[in-house]
This record gives C-alpha cells, sequence and structure tokens, in this order.
C-alpha cells in the first residue's frame, strides 16, 4: 500500500495524468469563442443569401437570421432592456386593471341605481293610469248622474207646467 501511495504521489504521475485530461479553463474558453465566431459566420453567410433568395426561401432564412442573432445578443446580455421594458409594461397593465375593475364596479353600482329608479318609475306610472282610470271611471258616473238630474229636472218642470196649467183651469173654472 505504501508503495502504491508513493507511486501516486511521484511527479511522474501527476504529468502522465495532467496529459490525458485537457485543462477545463483552457477548453471552455476556446469552446465559447468558437461558438459566437461560427454564428457570426453563419449570420453573415445567411445575410449574403438573403440578398440573392428566392422570395420562397426569404422568410426561412429571415428566421434563421433572426434566431442567430437572438442567440447571440442573448450570449452578449442584450435582453436587459427588454426585460425592464416587459417589466415596465406589466406594473401598466396591473395599473389599468385595477382601474378597470375600479369602473366596473362604480358601473354596476350606477346600473343597480337606474335599474331602481326604472322600477320607482314604471311603478308611479302604473300608480298614475289606476288613478286616471278611476277618475274617468267618476266623471263617466257624474255625467251620468247629471243626465239623470237634468232629466228629472225636465220632469219636473213638465210636471210643474202640467200642475201650473190645471190650477189655472182650476181657477178658471171657479
Amino acid at each position: 500500500l505504501a508503495d502504491t501511495i508513493k507511486v501516486l504521489n511521484d511527479d511522474d504521475a501527476l504529468d502522465l495524468f495532467k496529459k490525458t485530461l485537457p485543462s477545463a479553463s483552457a477548453s471552455l474558453v476556446q469552446v465559447r469563442v468558437n461558438a459566437q465566431t461560427q454564428r457570426s459566420r453563419a449570420l453573415a453567410t445567411i445575410r449574403a443569401m438573403l440578398k440573392s433568395a428566392d422570395k420562397s426561401l426569404r422568410p426561412s432564412l429571415d428566421l434563421l437570421a433572426l434566431t442567430l442573432q437572438g442567440k447571440m445578443s442573448l450570449s452578449q446580455g442584450g435582453f436587459e432592456k427588454v426585460i425592464k421594458m416587459v417589466d415596465g409594461m406589466v406594473d401598466v397593465l396591473k395599473t389599468e386593471q385595477l382601474d378597470d375593475d375600479h369602473k366596473r364596479e362604480y358601473c354596476a353600482t350606477q346600473l343597480d341605481l337606474a335599474e331602481d329608479k326604472k322600477k320607482e318609475l314604471e311603478r308611479t306610472a302604473s300608480d298614475e293610469g289606476t288613478a286616471i282610470a278611476n277618475a274617468e271611471e267618476t266623471v263617466a258616473t257624474l255625467t251620468e248622474e247629471i243626465a239623470a238630474l237634468e232629466k228629472g229636472m225636465k220632469a219636473l218642470d213638465k210636471s210643474v207646467a202640467q200642475a201650473t196649467e190645471d190650477r189655472k183651469a182650476e181657477n178658471a173654472e171657479f
């Protein structure tokens, strides 16, 4: 066991280990640079193709260019401004929603008040209609009574005239 630990701690073992695995930091930097370079080259190629492409291929190429450009912007942190704008729009929408909710409550209250007033006016109109009908009935009854009284007065006038003639005739006989 001691011999194994001695071999592993030896500088030759460490050098051999370093040669078999590449360095992690050098690998990541190189891949990132290569990925950005490849995106830039692909974007330049697609833009060049857009100039001479058929109309049927242009939407596809535009989409590819937009995708590559978006990935490049994302890797460079270009969406911070967009995120701030979206957050601002969300805040504006929240305040507008609150305003709409308050306006809806106000409108519901006003609608209830208007319906109550309408019912009250309909009830008043119905009561007035009943009063008019009663008044018309009273007028008709009174008209009939006046006609009966006038008829009675005419009959009374006839009987008075008859009685007067009868008395004159009786007085003339005496």
